[in-house]
């Protein structure tokens, strides 16, 4: 099969720091965050979106489980598995919330702790990530690198007129401005929270 549309990192989950699992210890369920603090993955749960760390920061929080509309809008997410390649041997089908964060793993890698908590059926996710910076943050992040995706995307469209409302549509765009709009519009406190 040929692989003819942009394509993602994996989601990088062995388990360690920045996706590396050269020198893993025996598992005893603790997280070293980007930081340096050390806590039990037992300590997140599964409607959080950030971490009071000791350190004095908030450090954003993403499972497995939590739709790629955390981020971006559905309709934009329905686009994304359209034309995103996933590897054959990916663990999850389709594209979404893990290869968002593989992209962040990538452009961030000392920046992002990865917790495979697969084997760990305590903690209601099987994969954990936690990053240096906030929510927000991370959130402008994302929404960066699916406007990178996008815009690799159409660079392979055939459609000319496309490709050029797409990035005549990218000079008016701003990052901060979505994210603060569409974070506004979402009820962040509500684990029951839909999509946009």
């Amino acid at each position: 099969m040929t692989d003819t549309g942009p394509r993602v990192p994996d989601a990088g989950g062995d388990g360690d720091r920045g996706g590396s699992g050269d020198d893993a210890a025996p598992d005893d369920g603790t997280v070293a965050l980007p930081c340096g603090e050390t806590v039990h993955r037992s300590a997140f749960d599964l409607g959080m979106r950030e971490y009071e760390c000791a350190c004095g920061e908030r450090h954003a929080v993403v499972m497995d489980m939590h739709p790629p509309s955390r981020f971006v809008p559905e309709a934009v997410v329905d686009v994304l598995r359209e034309t995103v390649s996933v590897g054959e041997d990916d663990a999850f089908e389709a594209f979404g919330t893990p290869h968002l964060m593989g992209s962040v793993l990538e452009e961030f890698p000392d920046d992002v702790t990865v917790v495979d908590a697969t084997d760990d059926g305590r903690v209601g996710y099987a994969m954990l990530w936690a990053t240096a910076f906030d929510a927000r943050t991370l959130h402008e992040h994302v929404v960066e690198l699916v406007v990178e995706l996008m815009e690799h995307a159409v660079s392979h469209a055939r459609d000319d007129a496309a490709r050029g409302d797409f990035e005549e549509q990218m000079l008016d765009f701003d990052v901060a401005e979505f994210v603060e709009r569409y974070r506004r519009n979402r009820d962040w406190r509500d684990e029951y929270d839909a999509p946009a």
